[in-house]
């Protein structure tokens, strides 16, 4: 009697479903593509505060009265193209006097002392808009700001800007590939998985198809359970992708700065979707594939 227990089991046992091994499988999967997701957020953040923190300088015409000096900053305050910060544009005077005490503590000479005048000007330094920062727009930013009465002067500087552009445009490019290609091989490991896991269902399938059940019918209950599967997988992967941000910030403090919760929402979300509709296709596709298959290829 022992005997035809032992075989029953066996048999049950090899056509089992081996869901914890799908979860954790697609989870690690999907771990992956979302660490390589964090690394171009804060990179994407990254060039955004590189591109916030690159200034330009307005010089004045001489012995402007303060009135002149007020509508002067409220004009360039309602500019498109000034960053803002708690909703207040980022623009900051810098009197003569002032730029006059940074040359001495840069270069630790008086220059008024041999002069007998300081010739510099009041100035307004603008922080500009990360997306107004290329060639183009800053060549309309000049000209915008030059017509304005009262300025004598825009200085910046271009090749700086240039320089910055370029590298963080190839850096960009290089990244999204790189991402282009793991979300491939993600894709394609995730649905090998499924894949691998419904061949021990495949006579399941066969029998099912055999006694007239329809493939409507066939297919829901296995796509239903990789909809779970690839919605748990998703869960599991950005509470994780969350645990490993959160030590990250811990040891190394100043990464925080490039924390942006909103694209790191949208990513999370997205590894999570991705774990669902990856399911979902892979195992409509597998069970499709079994339901076509001759009796003989099925063995």
């Amino acid at each position: 009697m022992a005997a035809p227990t032992t075989s029953h089991s066996r048999k049950k046992k090899l056509g089992s479903y081996p869901t914890l091994l799908v979860v954790f499988s697609i989870t690690l999967a999907l771990v992956v593509i979302g660490l390589f997701g964090l690394l171009l957020v804060h990179a994407q953040k990254l060039s955004e505060v590189v591109r916030e923190n690159l200034e330009v300088q307005v010089y004045l015409d001489r012995d402007l009265p303060e009135t002149e000096l007020l509508r002067l900053q409220q004009d360039l305050g309602q500019q498109p193209f000034v960053a803002e910060r708690n909703g207040k544009p980022q623009i900051r005077f810098v009197s003569k006097e002032e730029g006059a005490r940074q040359l001495l503590q840069s270069t630790g000479e008086d220059f008024r002392q041999f002069l007998g005048d300081n010739p510099l000007r009041d100035a307004y330094v603008l922080k500009i808009k990360p997306e107004f920062t290329d060639t183009t727009h800053l060549g309309q930013l000049n000209r915008s700001i030059s017509a304005q009465r009262g300025v004598f002067e825009v200085q910046y500087p271009q090749d700086l800007f240039a320089s910055i552009n370029n590298n963080l445009t190839r850096v960009s490019l290089v990244l999204l590939g790189f991402a282009a290609v793991l979300v491939l091989v993600v894709v394609i490991l995730i649905n090998n998985t499924i894949k691998l896991a419904l061949f021990s269902q495949r006579f399941l399938i066969r029998s099912m198809q055999l006694v007239g059940a329809t493939r409507l019918f066939i297919q829901q209950p296995f796509l239903r359970r990789a909809t779970w599967q690839g919605l748990a997988s998703g869960l599991l992967a950005a509470l994780i992708l969350v645990a490993l941000l959160q030590y990250a910030y811990l040891e190394v403090e100043p990464l925080r700065l490039l924390r942006d919760d909103l694209r790191l929402g949208v990513l999370l979300l997205g590894v999570i979707v991705l774990g669902v509709v990856i399911g979902f296709f892979s195992s409509a596709r597998a069970v499709h594939k079994y339901l076509k298959m001759s009796l003989d290829d099925l063995y």
